[in-house]
């Protein structure tokens, strides 16, 4: 018989406390390897937090995290070298405003991966290729539309070849004209296999693109399952009256 490989993110009762504010209430989340996996839920939901805890960029209260094969939570473990392996996506493009595009996706590459600049860049250049933005490689974020500049944070996740890509809302301060070519880019790295784990109010994405929807709300996963149960069957009553209330909007 094949060895099943286990899951490449694998997180279990996961708690995260803020002083007296309890975030996440016992939290699993398995996630196989080229899974797209879309996390859904009113805000303060824990959804962040969640993805925060699977990179340990928060430390979680109490709760194991190993994403492939790695311990995140033993003293040990280099958090950095790990991290190359969990590209993040945020909100804000977080891009050094000083910095041309091709800059800012290079430099994790000669700083923490140690590439000669010469590699580095033809590794960059690979990377604002795939993203659709090779011509921008000498722009730098303010000459840049916040779709650009959204790709080039994708690109600089992507270069450093990760085995897991989170993304926290990645289109959420775009303007609407500009979401789609962030998602387009979101489709083909699924397509090319990469493992991603999505926090977004993109449901019409979440529907065509998600092997899997997990919706949470007050720090626990309620229910999950493939996008058309959530969407369309829900079973729980706090999914249908979120599911109900996104279907309004």
């Amino acid at each position: 018989m094949p060895v099943t490989p286990g899951p490449i993110v694998d997180a279990r009762a996961i708690h995260k406390h803020f002083g007296a504010l309890h975030v996440l209430k016992g939290v699993d989340l398995l996630v196989a390897e080229r899974e797209l996996v879309f996390v859904i839920g009113p805000s303060g939901s824990g959804k962040s937090t969640l993805l925060r805890c699977l990179n340990r960029l928060e430390e979680p209260t109490s709760g194991s995290v190993v994403v492939d094969g790695i311990d995140l939570l033993d003293p040990r473990t280099d958090i950095n070298r790990a991290r190359q392996r969990i590209g993040m996506v945020f909100q804000s493009f977080n891009l050094y405003p000083h910095m041309t595009a091709l800059g800012n996706v290079t430099l994790a590459l000669r700083k923490v991966v140690g590439k000669s600049r010469a590699e580095a860049d033809e590794l960059g250049m690979a990377a604002l290729a795939r993203v659709g933005l090779a011509d921008r490689a000498g722009h730098t974020p303010g000459q840049l539309s916040g779709g650009q500049a959204q790709r080039v944070a994708i690109a600089r996740a992507i270069a450093l070849e990760p085995r897991v890509m989170l993304f926290d809302e990645p289109t959420s301060a775009l303007d609407p004209e500009l979401v789609g070519s962030v998602l387009e880019v979101m489709r083909n790295l699924r397509e090319s296999g990469m493992t991603m784990v999505v926090v977004s109010h993109e449901m019409g994405f979440a529907r065509a693109a998600a092997d899997r929807v997990v919706f949470m709300d007050d720090g626990a996963i309620v229910e999950q399952g493939p996008p058309a149960a959530i969407f369309e069957t829900p079973r729980h009553d706090r999914t249908r009256a979120f599911i109900g209330q996104i279907q309004r909007h």
